[in-house]
């Protein structure tokens, strides 16, 4: 329980910072936000990537009189849902919606976002874990919330965070720094290391019980030194001489739930084949990566598909890596059809051509396309191989761009 003095102390210094309004810039996914009736707002990402900054920025287009709470607050530690009522006493009457940050902190939460939601309130909520959000979703508020993804500044919001130009130089700087708006003004690797430590151990450690920290941590970092790069539970079990490979899966589903790592799977027209074949790691952003890992000093090419795997993940495409006899790096569906391949390559030469453009013309082959695509990190090109035709990309068009422009 936490005394009605202290929540008010919290509630007053948290709207002081909420209402600050520097160093906000327009987020992709609000662009043409309009609150939807009665649902409740889910926004969810990883840690630090900008959640209570965008609801400031719905708070400043929308709304006078709101209400907002974060449960990650330190001076009201131990919050419990008997707390809700005195909360929302606080509050008081008049609001026009509420606000709650990191809300899945405090079991049973849902069943007050629905008392609100059944008053007609309008509410808001965010959260870094998305496993824990669904499952509190799913049950109690089925049907009455919409959800939506934010991500660490896409190379986009970069350049109108920096206030840069669209050319290689701007490019060279997001692949090496990313996009966790914090890091931007310092530049300090110790962010994104504290980051990734709070993950594992805050979200993950201390939350599922796990002892063992030093070997989640190290499976964390491996993987995040790996990305691009296809793994098997049972290779990891074996590396890290952990007890089993189910224990390899829950942590990988573990980091997986806190945003900080993807898993992108085979194509395949089966199912099963699709859930047993190995899938391939990457990371939420390219900062973090470098950050954390000391092999991409000179392998940027990896880097490189780290960041167009994630511009397309933001688009919510269903995605793919393909392998028959040579492999393509994605395959993007759209209405249950590949609607386009890519190849990524830092940089295209005659040493290399054949073997970058034999995976991608074989997936075009099998999915019946005329056209495909390789993102490179400065080349432009457009030329014929065996009666296809293959785009050499920037990676700094590519990324400036939505995937449906190409579709």
């Amino acid at each position: 329980m936490i005394l009605k003095q202290d929540i008010a102390r919290a509630i007053e210094a948290q709207k002081g910072l909420l209402t600050r309004q520097e160093g906000i810039i327009g987020r992709e996914l609000i662009k043409d936000f309009k609150p939807t009736g009665n649902y409740i707002e889910v926004i969810s990402g990883i840690r630090r990537c900008g959640k209570s900054t965008l609801m400031k920025e719905i708070i400043k287009r929308q709304y006078s009189n709101f209400a907002y709470f974060n449960f990650e607050d330190s001076r009201v530690y131990g919050f419990e849902v008997g707390d809700f009522d005195r909360l929302d006493e606080l509050f008081g009457t008049g609001v026009e919606a509420y606000f709650f940050d990191e809300i899945q902190n405090v079991a049973g939460w849902e069943v007050f976002v629905r008392q609100l939601n059944e008053r007609k309130s309008k509410v808001y909520i965010t959260g870094s874990n998305a496993a824990m959000l669904s499952k509190e979703l799913g049950t109690r508020l089925t049907g009455r919330y919409l959800r939506y993804e934010l991500f660490p500044f896409s190379y986009k919001e970069f350049l109108t965070f920096h206030k840069l130009e669209n050319n290689a130089d701007s490019f060279s700087r997001f692949l090496n720094s990313g996009g966790f708006p914090e890091y931007q003004g310092t530049r300090n690797p110790e962010i994104l290391q504290n980051l990734l430590r709070d993950i594992v151990l805050r979200d993950i450690a201390v939350r599922y019980g796990i002892r063992n920290t030093d070997s989640l941590m190290n499976i964390a970092l491996y993987m995040i030194s790996n990305i691009g790069k296809e793994f098997s539970f049972n290779n990891l079990r074996k590396l890290f001489s952990v007890g089993s490979a189910n224990s390899i899966s829950d942590y990988l589903s573990w980091l997986g739930d806190t945003y900080l790592l993807y898993y992108l799977p085979r194509f395949s027209w089966s199912a099963k084949s699709t859930a047993i074949n190995p899938r391939k790691v990457y990371a939420v952003d390219s900062g973090l990566v470098c950050a954390n890992s000391l092999i991409f000093s000179e392998d940027r090419g990896r880097l490189l598909e780290n960041i167009v795997f994630m511009h397309l993940r933001r688009q919510n495409q269903p995605l793919y890596y393909f392998r028959e006899n040579r492999e393509c790096d994605f395959v993007v569906f759209r209405d249950k059809n590949c609607s386009m391949v890519i190849q990524v390559c830092e940089t295209l030469s005659n040493d290399n051509l054949n073997r970058e453009t034999e995976g991608l013309e074989e997936a075009m082959r099998f999915f019946g396309l005329k056209e495909g695509y390789i993102i490179t990190r400065e080349q432009k090109d457009l030329f014929r191989r065996n009666q296809l035709m293959i785009h050499v990309l920037p990676a700094n068009e590519f990324l400036i761009n939505s995937v449906t422009d190409y579709l």
